[in-house]
């Protein structure tokens, strides 16, 4: 089996690394916060090294899955960085939400060293890692592609390859403009029901078979309507990713209204104390308007 590095052992990355283990890759782990390693290791085979570089060293493919573009940037770059202890030839996979520029960047000082670069962004959440159910989209060439779909496979449901390297992350901040304006119709959606004086189990039964039905519908409901929001992707995680959608958006000169407005009402979210809810916390915070606390 090939050599596995991962490089970010989060919410995201724990699981997935976990699921590589599991399917009996050679596994090398390196993690800012060494507890979290450990408690990794405690779980699952493989060894821990204590820079990005020292994990990368005689690996195949690389993977990382960190926090944004300047937290990508210090795990690739320097002395220290995973690009100085790759061997020519060996891939590395980013699964991190970042912006197609640093993407860009980052492969073409991959190629420089003959490495190979994949931006790999993911869709699905916590939930969707620890089931080995998330779906990928890959920005990289056709070979480079090829190399990582049979190892992706152990956590992905779905695993596509949109263009060149910076594509994957373009096809993420469809993703996110997407979901960011059926969570806030959802929340409305069943504030407007619990206002209403409806019965909103019988109401969601209904309306999830027709036209209104989503993943978020499906996954989400239920918590939403238990003002449970303690789990899933967080809204500053959101909002991260929306500020990348937005400033692409911009420098395209393409106008994207409701993201905008929703990216607001997370910071309304994050205000009332939200920043590591879930996203589907726009409910909460509709709750608080109309009780005049936000």
């Amino acid at each position: 089996m090939k050599k596995i590095a991962f490089i970010g052992l989060g919410v995201m990355g724990f699981p997935m690394a976990g699921h590589l283990s599991r399917a009996g890759y050679d596994m090398q782990v390196y993690n800012r916060s060494p507890e979290k390693a450990k408690q990794w290791v405690e779980q699952y085979q493989g060894k821990i090294f204590q820079t990005p570089a020292e994990a990368a060293k005689g690996a195949d493919i690389v993977f990382s899955c960190v926090g944004n573009d300047d937290d990508l940037k210090q795990v690739t770059l320097g002395e220290q960085g995973a690009f100085s202890g790759m061997k020519p030839g060996a891939l590395f996979v980013d699964h991190t939400t970042v912006s197609a520029e640093v993407s860009r960047e980052l492969a073409d000082i991959a190629a420089q060293g003959q490495l190979g670069y994949l931006d790999a962004p993911v869709s699905g959440g916590q939930q969707g890692a620890e089931n080995g159910h998330l779906t990928v989209m890959v920005g990289g060439s056709q070979a480079d592609f090829n190399k990582a779909v049979p190892v992706i496979e152990n956590y992905a449901r779905q695993v596509t390859l949109m263009g060149p390297v910076g594509n994957g992350q373009l096809c993420k901040m469809v993703n996110q403009i997407c979901a960011a304006g059926v969570i806030q119709g959802l929340a409305e959606g069943l504030h407007f029901a619990q206002a209403a004086g409806l019965d909103t189990e019988q109401v969601i039964n209904v309306i999830s078979k027709g036209a209104a039905q989503s993943w978020q519908m499906e996954n989400r409901y239920k918590t939403m309507l238990a003002d449970e929001y303690n789990h899933g992707f967080a809204v500053d995680w959101m909002r991260k990713d929306l500020a990348i959608a937005l400033k692409e958006a911009s420098e395209k000169g393409v106008q994207l209204p409701i993201t905008k407005q929703v990216d607001h009402f997370y910071a309304d979210v994050q205000a009332m104390g939200g920043n590591r809810w879930d996203t589907s916390s726009l409910l909460a915070r509709l709750k608080a308007v109309d009780s005049k606390t936000v």
